[in-house]
Order: C-alpha cells, then structure tokens, then sequence
C-alpha cells in the first residue's frame, strides 16, 4: 500500500487566545489528526512538521507556514494537505486558483475535515469554488461593517484607536491633551506663522532642540525621541485632530476630544500652506494640470517638461516633453521624449495603486514591522488604494524615471504617512522603488508607453462606438437608411459607413476591448481609416499584428 504524507496546516485570523495552553490552532490540528488516524487503512500517514499560521489574515497568501508548506511540497516531501476548513487555507478565490496549480504541479491535492468534495472531479471543483466564494463574501461583509461602524464613529466625532497623535492620550473613546507634548505642537505652528516654509520650521525646530514623542515598543526598544523631519512637521500641521476635529477619508468631522490648535487659527494655517505649495509650482496653467511635473525625468538625467498643443478644433493636448527639446528641435535629440500627459498619469497612477496592492506594501514601509503595527496600516493601505483617486495616488510619486523599455517609479514614505495619518516615526525614510517593463509605440511625433504590468485600461470611446454601430445596424436591419439614421442620432452618414462595420466583430474581440486588453493601435481612429473584413478569422489575425 502506498503512503500517503499529510500535512496538516491551521491558521487563525486574531492573536487572541494564542497564548492559551489549548488554543484554536490546537483543536484544528487534533481534529485533523483525528481525521488522518481515521484514513489509516487508506495509507495515510500524519507528518510530525507543525504549520501553524497565527494572528494572521487569510486574504492573502503572505502566512510563513503557508509558504512553507507550499515550498515542501513542491520539494515532493508533502503528498496530502489537511485543513480543518478550506477557509484556514484561503478566503480568496484568486489565492485559491494559485494554490490549486501549484497542487496540480506537485501532484498533491488537499482535504477539508469538515467539507467533504474531491478536487479531482468537476463537480467537486464547483463545490469548492462555490465555498470559497461564500468565505470571501463572508471576509468582505464582515470588513464592510468594520468600515461602516468606523465611519458612523467618527461622524460622531469618536477616536477609533489607532497610533496616538503626539500631543494626546487616549482616554477611552476620545483624547485627552498630554500637556507637555502639546507644548511642542502649538510651538511648531507658531515657528510656521512665523517663517511660512515648512523646511524653515524643521531648521528653527531642530535648534530649540525639539523632539518627536518617544516611543516605547514592547520588546522594550524604542522610536522617536529625534528631530522632526519636513514629512512629520507638514502631517502635524495639516492633522485636522489638533483643530478638535476627526478625519475619514475626505470628510471632516467636529470631534468629540479638545483642541491644541484653535480652529480658525488651523484654517488659516491650511490657507497659507496651499498657497505656499501653488507658489512653488508655479502660477502657469501647464503646472496646476501636470500632476507630474517636476517629478518625472529620463534616462539622462533630463526633466521631462510639461508643454501643450492646440488642434484646429481647439481641444487641448498635453504632453510631457524632455526639457532639451523645449529650447532645441526634434531632430537634434532624437532620443527624446514627448509623451501625451493624461496617459503617462493614468499609467503611473495605476503602478502607484499595483505597488499598494502588494501584500508585503505594509511591512515595507513601517519602521518596525511588528504583527501590531501592520495590522494598523494594512485597512488604511486598503482604504487608500480603494479610493484613491489618480491625483491623491500621484501624490505619491517622489521620482519617476523613464529609460528605454523600463520605467523606474520611487514612492514617498512620507506622502504616504501623511494620506493614512500616520505619524513620521512608525514609517521607515527610504523611499519604495519598483521597476516596470513596457513597450514603446510610435505615433506621428509622439511616443506611447505600453506597460507589461499595469492594469488594463479600457477605451471608452471605442466601447461607446461599438454600441452605436450595433445600434446602428439593428435599425439597418429594420429598414432604415443611412440618411435616416444620420438625421437622428445627430451624426453625419459618413461617420455612420466608417463605424457600422465595429457591429461584425467577432465576440471575443468585443469582450477583449471591454477589458482593455486590445492592442494599443486598435482604436476609434484606427477604424476611420482601416476597414475590418467581416471574417472572424481574418479580423482576429488583423488585430493581433497590430
């Protein structure tokens, strides 16, 4: 008889109760033993190794007895994972796809105590599909009522936990002001009405010798106690708390705790801090519209400039353009780049959201990277990249640089600290840094960055024309002319001949232009000027050189 090694893996999403003599993970794991001693005839065999993730979430596969396991298994030394329930291996749908492959590859498979299917025929596969999507729902309706009991909270004004702001104490569902620190804070806000520049506050800040709150850890090391730096000073300056109110999100609301800063005073302060920053960008209009601007630069060194132009209709375009071109031609630098700006920001938007999406984001970018302190920062990273939008996630960009066929994005810790109201010492100072593969595209005098790896973006436009010619041609078919249909849908009978043809395009090509997944060249323009054959086949192959 064949022996069949079973591991036995169990996970529990709190700490709480880990410290018990007999805790969750234990009766998972003797309920598991029970169930492999019951398969005893079958060859099964119970493996000594304890994988055993606590305190830990199972939306996302970053568990270290979790990748363990996997790694043994694909090292052939693993033949049957056994759960208590699915849900202790995954609550996702998608982490689950990973795991199943993985288990293909190795020819193992796994076994649920409490669920019986089999993962070998369809069936089961359905069946256990249809469980992992009610555990998902489950995990998304339970961080729902979190957000929304949070949300009514702070309407009301409550302090919800958190990292304490320097300057208070909690004091069961509100703060109290802790005197001496709150000293500190109305001298940091007298030195900024006083000098107007948040890096002439940390310079005069650091000689009167003022400290950040020291904090100590329970490992007994400590935090802070140190100068402030310019991101700590700018968040305590626009931390609406010190004005007696509570933020959520983008609304502000009247909190239930005293105010350090007198309210108007704090009004006043954000006045002067906006203006300040529109100064330093400049009172052009390509400045207040670039999002990037000052921020991107290329393989040289060289800034990308934003510069405009105008069609005949009138209609602005914006691009971004290597700053040796502003002042030279074309065809004296022909390496550089002119890239349409609304593009490149929703690109890069989109890598800043892909970086916030990471599991690992959150252990990054914390100084200390406890269990305690990740479990803080990880539902406002969720908020954050969930409702961000591409201004607030730009924000975010310290440095962009474009090379040929990579593009090099670095994230400040500190804007970062300051969108979750985080306070400068728990976030570590080294800014994030990711690479992006992509491909360029020529058109005309512009250049085209297509990313690898950034989230597909669906063209708008042509999903609008592809409607309308289906449209279209449904009246066509009930007897109406081009002329008719022209008269009334306030277009001309030529747009109508050139678009009609998008009403034959095969399904799969329609499906792939409603993910965004089409060729960049396959657009509305294209269509004016090309003609699709109503082969599926021939349009497939058409499309696919583009």
């Amino acid at each position: 008889m064949k022996k069949i090694r079973c591991a036995i893996y169990t996970r529990k999403s709190s700490e709480d109760g880990l410290e018990q003599t007999f805790n969750s993970l234990h009766a998972q794991r003797e309920a598991c033993a029970a169930y492999i001693a019951s398969q005893k005839h079958e060859g099964w065999v119970a493996l000594p190794d304890h994988y055993d993730d606590g305190g830990l979430s199972g939306g996302s596969l970053e568990r270290p007895a979790l990748q363990q396991l996997l790694e043994d298994m694909r090292q052939g030394r693993i033949d049957q994972i056994v759960v208590y329930k699915i849900d202790r291996l995954t609550r996702s749908l998608a982490d689950f796809a990973k795991i199943v492959d993985t288990l293909d590859a190795a020819g193992a498979s796994f076994v649920s105590v409490t669920q019986s299917f089999n993962t070998a025929t369809s069936m089961g596969r359905l069946t256990l599909n249809m469980l992992l999507s009610f555990a998902q729902f489950e995990r998304e309706v339970t961080a729902e009522r979190i957000r929304d009991k949070i949300a009514a909270s702070k309407r009301k004004g409550l302090w919800m936990g958190g990292q304490l702001p320097m300057g208070y104490q909690a004091d069961r569902r509100t703060l109290k002001i802790e005197e001496d620190e709150a000293r500190t804070i109305r001298r940091l806000y007298e030195l900024y009405e006083e000098h107007r520049t948040v890096v002439a506050v940390r310079d005069a800040a650091s000689g009167l010798g003022l400290r950040s709150r020291l904090r100590r850890k329970p490992d007994g090391t400590t935090t802070g106690g140190r100068p402030f730096d310019r991101g700590h000073i700018h968040h305590i300056l626009t931390n609406p708390l010190y004005a007696g109110r509570i933020r959520h999100r983008r609304q502000v609301y009247d909190g239930a705790h005293p105010a350090i800063i007198d309210p108007e005073r704090w009004d006043q302060v954000q006045v002067s801090l906006q203006q300040g920053a529109a100064r330093r960008r400049g009172q052009g209009r390509a400045a207040r519209t670039s999002l990037l601007c000052g921020r991107i630069f290329d393989e040289t060194g060289d800034r990308l400039t934003p510069s405009h132009t105008k069609t005949r209709s009138g209609t602005r375009l914006r691009y971004y353009i290597s700053n040796r071109l502003v002042a030279g031609r074309t065809e004296q630098h022909p390496d550089a780049w002119r890239l349409p700006a609304e593009e490149l920001e929703r690109r890069v938007a989109g890598l800043v959201r892909t970086i916030l999406i990471e599991p690992s984001l959150p252990s990054e970018i914390t100084a200390n990277p406890t269990a305690d302190a990740i479990g803080k920062i990880a539902p406002r990273l969720d908020a954050l990249k969930a409702d961000g939008d591409t201004a607030a996630l730009l924000e975010l960009a310290q440095r962009v640089e474009i090379a040929p066929g990579t593009l090099h994005l670095a994230l400040d810790t500190s804007a970062i600290a300051t969108q979750l109201g985080v306070v400068g010492d728990d976030i570590q100072p080294e800014p994030i840094n990711r690479a992006f593969p992509f491909q360029l595209r020529k058109r005309g005098v512009e250049t085209r960055i297509i990313l690898a790896d950034a989230p597909p973006h669906t063209d708008d436009t042509l999903i609008r024309n592809i409607a309308r010619a289906q449209a279209w041609f449904e009246r066509v078919r009930a007897g109406e002319t081009f002329g008719d249909i022209a008269k009334t849908s306030d277009t001309s009978k030529r747009r109508i001949q050139q678009m009609i043809g998008l009403a034959f395009l095969a399904p799969d090509i329609v499906r792939m232009v409603m993910d965004g997944d089409q060729p960049a060249d396959f657009t509305s323009d294209w269509c004016k000027r090309n003609i699709l054959p109503s082969d599926w086949v021939e349009q497939r192959a058409i499309i696919a050189a583009l």
